[in-house]
């Protein structure tokens, strides 16, 4: 939406946050969500320290025109721009604006809820889930309350938006409790002692690398799947809770 560059960029610069220098991020260094590489870009032999030292200026213009330009931000409505452009921050605007494309039809709020659960596909298919997965996965349930939000803010009244958050948010814990309960049944790990693992949602980290390990059987296999499912779901099942107790009636 025209001139909602600035609430969404302050929304992906919360997640974005400070200095960043992880050994397992390919993206290496980084300031406010801002690479070494990338800021080498805009200034020609850019030091970590300068980038760490990044004036404000800098910052919204490489993101206005890295990012929100690049996914025509400006031509979105209300939430799908959130959406597609702190996707296309995360993921790259190539993939933000596919996934975008293969998202619309219907209600924008619902655009955002396809394109965010496209989003959550990709991340869950990296390798380095298992390091960063809860995190992200928060992320991009916030970014999908919070693009909901505005959606439908931008088409009916504060009473009825409240209402459909609330809806969310109740079948999102519904969702996650029967995967949790799904879980429970699908099968046991074949590591020993890891059996009471796989139905403690905690334990998400160990549960994915196990899978990509090769070390769960067919049915412990189905009940990691359930169980990340599940920690998906309330993650939503909280991202809009809170973003239904936001709105001002």
């Amino acid at each position: 939406m025209h001139g909602n560059f600035e609430n969404c960029l302050a929304v992906t610069l919360g997640y974005e946050g400070g200095w960043s220098d992880h050994p397992s991020d390919p993206g290496g260094a980084t300031m406010k969500g801002i690479t070494l590489a990338t800021y080498r870009r805009f200034r020609t032999g850019a030091t970590k320290t300068q980038l760490r030292n990044i004036p404000a200026k800098d910052v919204e213009t490489i993101y206005r025109a890295g990012y929100w330009d690049t996914v025509n931000g400006d031509r979105l409505a209300a939430g799908v721009d959130l959406a597609t452009f702190d996707a296309g921050v995360n993921s790259g605007p190539t993939r933000a604006r596919k996934w975008l494309m293969a998202s619309i039809g219907g209600p924008d709020h619902e655009t955002v809820q396809k394109l965010c659960a496209k989003r959550l596909g990709f991340m869950r298919s990296l390798a380095i889930w298992t390091t960063f997965g809860k995190g992200w996965s928060r992320r991009v349930a916030e970014i999908e309350a919070k693009g909901v939000a505005w959606a439908l803010a931008n088409a009916v009244g504060p009473v009825q938006t409240r209402e459909q958050l609330a809806k969310e948010a109740a079948a999102a814990t519904t969702a996650s409790k029967k995967q949790t309960v799904g879980a429970g049944t699908a099968g046991t790990a074949t590591t020993a002692g890891s059996g009471d693992v796989l139905l403690n949602p905690q334990h998400a980290d160990q549960i994915a690398g196990w899978v990509l390990g090769g070390l769960l059987t067919a049915g412990a296999v189905v009940a990691a799947i359930l169980i990340v499912r599940a920690i998906v779901h309330r993650q939503r099942a909280a991202a809009y809770a809170a973003e239904a107790e936001r709105v001002m009636l």
